[in-house]
């Protein structure tokens, strides 16, 4: 983990880059598929769903009122867009985008610091506008 400084221009421009964010999202999508079909159940899409932390209110404890089970459904069904209980890499793809362009539209043009996870979509937005910078 490590301590960053962005905003939502530096994650727009990460999901603009076809090449860079693409090849991201197909090796989250590569390591999620632990059996190689292609395709993603929903106990391969548990590990990502929790790591998002969407129930975490104590540092790093989830701590929900009600069955997290539905929440975790929930959130398959937004990557699931055709409901045939599996989600396939286009699927993936436009889903993961969409949730980045909604972190990037609420985060709006004024820098935040924030602790990233290194390997994380935003760890590598940051990296990428950084590399853009020392070139």
């Amino acid at each position: 983990m490590s301590v960053e400084v962005l905003d939502g221009t530096t994650i727009r421009e990460f999901v603009e880059d076809e090449l860079a964010f693409n090849g991201s999202v197909d090796d989250l999508f590569a390591c999620l598929d632990t059996d190689k079909d292609g395709l993603l159940s929903y106990v391969e899409m548990m590990k990502e769903l929790r790591s998002l932390r969407v129930l975490e209110t104590h540092f790093g404890v989830d701590v929900v009122d009600s069955n997290p089970s539905l929440v975790y459904d929930s959130l398959f069904l937004q990557f699931d867009h055709d409901c045939n209980g599996v989600v396939d890499m286009e699927e993936f793809r436009a889903e993961t985008k969409q949730m980045m362009l909604a972190m990037s539209n609420g985060l709006g043009f004024l820098p935040v610091q924030m602790v990233l996870e290194e390997g994380s979509f935003l760890k590598k937005a940051v990296e990428r506008e950084l590399s853009k910078v020392n070139a």
